[in-house]
């Protein structure tokens, strides 16, 4: 290699700062400036992932990383959700230590350095902001956003064992070869990446929390709502059963329970406007099959929503599937039947196949999951 070559090359940093970003434009000049401020010592880069954000929040991260090589941007087409994000960002890293942060500034930033020389002085695997230690404080959260913070980080120790003050907390650093090692069995769905790490890790990550002020957003609008619940809901259960079932295919059956009430519904009302069972049942079935395909592109398979042609492919294509799978279900259950005649297992055995069936064929051919 020429004198020439090897000065051109340059090592990874030791610390890489992953945000993920969705309409978060005028947030970015002001995280990266305050980032700049507190690594000053420290040889770092800021990884921003973007969720291909509408208001040209990726154009404003590549506007600064064409004068300043520390700042580069992850921009995600077809994909949606944070803790999907905050993974792929890690992932990409070959620093030593990789930190989350939110870009919307909420988070102190300043706590960096704190947290990069825990981990130098090998105190610790993973250094975690809280809002709930002593000295730290949830200022920056509406009241009731703080009451659902508090009783989900309860929640959480309580089932899941985990023994942190704020497991919920999306600011913290790790280094990078323990987050390699778990990434196979995290998940890319849901909103608080920390909590999967900690649940997955079984107690082999050494956690050290410092107390964080968690501040008032100051431009665009929180990402939270009612969809989040869901996602809390099935990172929980699938991390009690130690990944047995995953999450994606908890929110698979709650949206087929809905589905089942629909039918009924349905099935109700044309049977009292005097129309035949036969063809109020068809058309029950159909109803349900549409509802269950409606709510599982929002809420299941959110981050791979399906739009315009590809959602009246995707509807067509998960009416088949759901068609063979209600073929199976009978069949299974009738095969049970025959063996054990105790109907309300051959009606359970067949249920269950048949939703395994949606979901694994729907997944693969409706949203494209591997």
């Amino acid at each position: 290699m020429s004198p020439t070559q090897h000065s051109a090359t340059r090592p990874a940093p030791e610390l890489s700062v992953v945000v993920p970003t969705f309409n978060e434009r005028a947030n970015v000049p002001i995280l990266v400036e305050r980032l700049a401020g507190v690594l000053a010592s420290c040889d770092w880069e800021v990884i921003f992932v973007d969720d291909n954000s509408p208001d040209g929040t990726a154009a404003a991260v590549r506007a600064i990383g064409e004068t300043d090589s520390r700042v580069r941007c992850i921009r995600r087409i077809g994909r949606r959700g944070l803790a999907g994000a905050c993974l792929e960002g890690m992932l990409a890293s070959g620093a030593r230590y990789v930190a989350v942060i939110d870009a919307d500034l909420q988070h102190d930033e300043s706590l960096l350095v704190a947290m990069l020389d825990c981990l130098r002085a090998g105190r610790a695997d993973i250094v975690v902001a809280s809002r709930y230690l002593d000295g730290g404080s949830a200022a920056g959260l509406s009241q009731p956003r703080a009451r659902v913070s508090r009783w989900s980080n309860a929640l959480v120790r309580l089932l899941l064992g985990i023994d942190l003050t704020d497991p919920m907390s999306g600011h913290f650093m790790v280094r990078r070869e323990a987050v390699e090692a778990l990434a196979p069995a995290l998940s890319s769905q849901g909103f608080k990446i920390l909590l999967d790490i900690m649940a997955t890790s079984h107690g082999r990550l050494r956690a050290v929390e410092l107390p964080s002020t968690f501040r008032a957003r100051q431009h665009g609008e929180s990402k939270l709502d009612s969809k989040i619940a869901l996602d809390f809901a099935a990172l929980v259960t699938a991390k009690l059963t130690r990944d047995a079932v995953s999450p994606r295919f908890l929110l698979f059956c709650l949206v087929g329970l809905t589905g089942l009430g629909v039918h009924l519904g349905v099935l109700r009302a044309l049977i009292a406007a005097a129309l035949s069972f036969g063809a109020a049942q068809a058309l029950a079935t159909v109803g349900a099959i549409a509802w269950n395909f409606v709510l599982n592109n929002v809420f299941t398979y959110r981050d791979q929503r399906l739009a315009g042609w590809r959602f009246l492919i995707g509807f067509v294509r998960f009416q088949v599937i759901c068609a063979i799978g209600a073929i199976s279900n009978v069949g299974i259950a009738t095969w049970i039947y025959h063996y054990n005649n105790v109907w309300w297992i051959a009606g359970l055995g067949g249920a269950l196949i048949g939703s395994v069936w949606n979901f694994v064929v729907s997944a693969a051919f409706v949203w494209r999951q591997r």
